[in-house]
């Protein structure tokens, strides 16, 4: 008994120096950080679901306003928060080859359809996918997508219509989250996979069910992905997976045997698989029309591809890379899309005179151009615009950009009053708050009230283009964002036409985002009241 209890007493005092190292790595250095549970670190909160990740961000942000960058543990690993927008820039465009790469957190040998995307490839292999995939995503091909997506938003109206003709009210509670996701669901069933799905009649088709399945992560899959965050090695060994085999062979031999049907029967159609057999073959490129128009055609928020995306490249693709891609493309489409457009009719909803300028636009546009709606269309509607650039602010797809550290760098002093610059090291992990900088009100005047007006014309050119990243910064930012512009658009367009929506019963105001998810979400959902528009 007395040799357990000895040996019990070096396991904890070996535990308790191990955590001791592990957690001096910002204070012996002078770099702030919240007080620290051994073993969770700064997560504690946010795992138990007793804060958001906006929550946990913004008290690291409003804590330490004197700093240039703060410390966090995730775990045990250490990540440094940026809070200066100049250090910002540095990272993500000047000395972007310091900070190349994303975290990944699935091994790409034990799940290569999650671990073999665009989002997680490093080094010189995401550079040349980057620049295989980026003609995919230019202007020239949207456009040809456009079509598929107001066919989408048809099926769509008529199926609320249809609701609410045999509503007894003649209004109906709608779910928009789940509207928004059946509609984003078949979009990219089109414009994806070529396939017709028809979501809002067949409401448990396999396409749709599959989707919820990886978009949605369970209790087990959210602990195995800290597990693999936290101890990367220890989950290589062990093969852990956050997917079963049946989900990645569904979407292996979906992408798989279109590429070959298509091939066998010689057909074509502009959308995403098309798209990456000409990239396998190397016949898909940036035309010098496209690399000369202006970078903004889709709206404030779109983002310019870089010198890396208009690179070419010999590199050979295996299938399994393909189809990697088409996945990622499924899943953004899938979740994040679709959250952006809930947060849009949310707002939209409780602020019935900006719902009602943005109708009148539309209503205009459609008169004047016969209910033709084209890229042109998208390109043309101004207000449009700044609903959708205010909305990505407010709410963005994401808290944070994450960067991995490739070769030590000087981020300089912590503060004004440090003697010593902090040097990052290879392999160590920044974030850049997202959510902290579109609501800071030194860069955004009052921050949490929707205001379209912050992106008209007169006022635009107030906001530092640093401060506002929806869609990323620098040679990584996102490769589709055209592309979810435009979907976003199209389907506010269409039910602005011919839907008047409002607050229902159910709708929780205000607005307020949920600890149940890792996702922004709201407390409550996206309940909304819908009408037909007189």
């Amino acid at each position: 008994m007395v040799i357990l209890m000895i040996w019990i007493g070096v396991l904890l005092a070996a535990l308790a120096l191990y955590f001791r190292q592990i957690y001096s790595k910002f204070s012996k250095h002078g770099v702030k950080h919240m007080r620290i549970v051994p073993m969770f670190g700064n997560m504690f909160r946010v795992l138990f679901r007793r804060e958001t990740l906006a929550d946990d961000l913004d008290r690291l942000y409003y804590t330490f306003t004197k700093e240039r960058f703060v410390g966090k543990y995730e775990f045990i690993t250490p990540t440094l928060i940026i809070r200066d927008l100049e250090l910002v820039k540095k990272i993500t465009v000047k000395d972007f080859e310091y900070f190349l790469d994303h975290r990944g957190f699935l091994d790409e040998k034990v799940e290569p359809i999650f671990g073999r995307n665009i989002f997680v490839l490093k080094g010189q292999e995401w550079k040349d996918m980057r620049s295989m995939l980026s003609p995919a995503f230019t202007s020239s091909k949207i456009k040809l997508m456009i079509p598929f997506m107001e066919e989408v938003g048809k099926q769509m109206i008529e199926a609320v219509k249809k609701k609410i003709n045999e509503s007894d009210t003649g209004a109906i509670d709608v779910d928009c989250k789940d509207l928004t996701t059946r509609y984003s669901n078949d979009v990219i069933a089109s414009c994806a996979f070529g396939l017709k799905v028809d979501s809002f009649t067949d409401e448990k088709n396999k396409f749709y069910e599959m989707g919820k399945i990886i978009s949605t992560l369970k209790i087990r899959q959210i602990l195995l992905f800290f597990l693999i965050a936290a101890f990367p090695s220890l989950s290589k060994k062990l093969k852990l997976t956050i997917f079963s085999k049946k989900t990645t062979d569904f979407f292996k031999d979906l992408v798989l045997s279109t590429m070959r049907d298509r091939k066998e029967r010689n057909i074509v159609r502009p959308d995403v698989i098309h798209l990456l057999m000409e990239a396998k073959e190397g016949q898909l490129v940036h035309d010098d029309k496209e690399q000369n128009a202006n970078q903004q055609d889709t709206g404030f928020a779109t983002v310019e591809e870089s010198f890396i995306g208009k690179k070419t490249n010999n590199r050979v693709w295996s299938e399994i890379d393909l189809v990697a891609q088409a996945v990622l493309f499924f899943l953004a489409g899938f979740d994040t899309i679709s959250t952006a457009m809930s947060f849009a009719l949310h707002e939209l909803a409780i602020h019935p005179e900006i719902q009602e300028r943005l109708v009148q636009e539309i209503k205009n546009h459609d008169i004047k151009n016969g209910g033709k709606l084209d890229f042109a269309s998208i390109q043309s509607l101004r207000y449009l615009d700044m609903v959708t650039s205010e909305v990505l602010r407010l709410w963005p797809p994401g808290y944070g950009l994450d960067r991995i550290c490739v070769k030590d760098y000087n981020m300089g002093k912590p503060n004004c009053d440090a003697k010593n610059d902090f040097i990052v090291r290879k392999g160590e992990l920044i974030m850049i708050p997202t959510w902290c900088f579109h609501h800071d009100p030194k860069l955004f005047p009052d921050p949490m009230k929707f205001d379209p007006e912050r992106f008209s014309d007169e006022n635009k050119h107030n906001i530092d283009p640093t401060a506002y990243m929806p869609f990323g910064l620098g040679p990584r930012n996102c490769i589709a964002s055209r592309f979810a512009l435009c979907e976003l658009k199209v389907l506010l367009y269409q039910i602005m036409l011919h839907i008047e929506i409002a607050p229902s019963v159910k709708t929780c105001l205000p607005a307020k985002l949920s600890t149940e998810s890792f996702n922004p979400r709201l407390v409550g959902g996206y309940w909304l009241k819908f009408k037909i528009r007189s």
